[in-house]
């Protein structure tokens, strides 16, 4: 069975542990071993909380290299954009030339999502760029996220889920419409067969 690391904010959110186990039931039945949790990490006790958080930096890569799939909760967190820790992950097992997948329970694309932010006040300027009212450039690329997340993926073969109406942190439709077209494109195997 191929390694599937999961990327995902789940373990900031209230009752995080077990959306996760969940996730990696529904990975497990999709044909995919998933990698440790992350509260299994155990850094030092006693070290400084730098320490610590160097040392689950380090945990969470050494998972990476052992898996052969990623598989990236991309909904927006904290923001109008996905979970920088979850982007960097990303980023990382494509790096490493491995398959990466994603999925995300808001539907917006950026754009939309950023005028919500700044209460509308976006306008385009006179080349048509969209512009937030602080004069910075809003992408505007029909993507969920970043130009470089859902295009890095599907450059790579990957997939990009996108819930159809926006969802619940706990609803795993689209992670599990992720996973199934993830089962598909490695194997070439529909999903539970």
């Amino acid at each position: 069975m191929l390694k599937v690391y999961l990327a995902g904010p789940e373990v900031f959110l209230p009752g995080g542990r077990e959306l996760i186990e969940r996730k990696r039931a529904l990975s497990a039945r999709y044909g995919f071993t998933p990698s440790p949790l992350h509260a299994d990490l155990t850094p030092t006790a006693s070290a400084s909380p730098l320490a610590r958080g160097i040392e689950i930096s380090r945990l969470n890569e050494e998972r990476m290299r052992e898996a052969d799939v990623c598989i990236a909760n991309l909904t927006p967190f904290r923001g109008v954009s996905a979970d920088p820790g979850t982007v960097y992950e990303l980023g990382y097992m494509a790096a490493e030339g491995k398959p990466v997948f994603a999925y995300t329970n808001d539907p917006a694309d950026y754009s939309a999502r950023a005028a919500t932010y700044f209460a509308g006040g976006l306008h385009r300027d006179d080349d048509g760029v969209l512009r937030g009212p602080d004069g910075q450039m809003i992408e505007d690329h029909g993507m969920a996220d970043n130009l470089m997340l859902e295009g890095g993926i599907l450059t790579r073969d990957g997939v990009f889920v996108r819930a159809a109406a926006l969802l619940e942190w706990d609803d795993l439709s689209a992670f599990e419409r992720c996973l199934a077209d993830a089962r598909r494109a490695l194997t070439g195997r529909q999903p539970l067969d």
